[in-house]
């Protein structure tokens, strides 16, 4: 049997490795790393109220050197700013408390954190020139402005970041809870069987004259009226 051409071996190379590709299978790039899974490394359960939570959670971020933005019954934001060299970087925190569905506690606070990372960023900058022969030109300058860029945005995702955080949120929380108010239990009509038709309501009438009540003796007759004496005869 004769050997193969030359010229034969690079296509057979060729169809070969484009077989190969085409059987492989390439995995879709993600553009979102959330995993959505079951753990608490954003929320906590509290027997406070939603009011004390985030009183204690607004003491606990000033505690730590924040800026308290927003503060209310149920929402908590503040800012805090880090620089390191030459970029500079901000954390804004947001909690959220809202009441328990299920369980015996009845308040679940909702953190996250975001951080945002700025660059310093010059600029140079050019002035206009006005000559009578050539009229105006534009000329650079030496100077320049600084300005801060935002280059990444990124949530906090370390859970010993938030551990840190409910650790401190702990001892601002104040030692006599706040409980609702129970409803008062509000009295149910039982169901009758049978509808009941409205019946109208006697109307009172006069009463006879007030009667002597009776003893059980017999009554006593009628006094006879008096009879005036016998009169002598006159001239006797």
């Amino acid at each position: 049997m004769p050997a193969p051409r030359p010229i034969l071996l690079p296509l057979l190379l060729a169809a070969s490795l484009g077989g190969c590709s085409m059987g492989g299978s390439t995995k879709p790039s993600q553009s979102a790393y959330e995993a959505f899974d079951s753990s608490n490394t954003y929320s906590r359960s509290l027997d406070h109220s939603p009011a004390q939570a985030c009183e204690a959670v607004r003491r606990a971020l000033l505690s730590q050197g924040f800026v308290v933005g927003r503060a209310e019954t149920d929402v908590v934001e503040a800012r805090k700013y880090f620089q390191q060299e030459e970029s500079h970087e901000q954390v804004e925190f947001r909690a959220v408390c809202m009441p328990q569905l299920r369980g015996d506690q009845q308040t679940v606070v909702f953190v996250n954190a975001v951080q945002d990372r700025y660059a310093l960023r010059k600029s140079n900058t050019s002035a206009s020139v006005g000559v009578s022969a050539l009229g105006s030109l534009s000329l650079p300058i030496g100077s320049s402005d600084d300005s801060l860029v935002k280059v990444a945005s990124e949530t906090l995702q370390d859970p010993n970041f938030y551990k840190r955080f409910f650790a401190v949120l702990d001892r601002f929380l104040p030692e006599e809870i706040e409980r609702p108010a129970k409803p008062a239990a509000a009295t149910q009509a039982q169901p009758t069987l049978f509808p009941v038709l409205p019946y109208p309501q006697p109307v009172p009438a006069e009463l006879p004259p007030e009667q002597p009540a009776a003893t059980g003796l017999p009554a006593a007759p009628p006094e006879a009226p008096a009879t005036p004496p016998p009169q002598p005869p006159a001239g006797g």
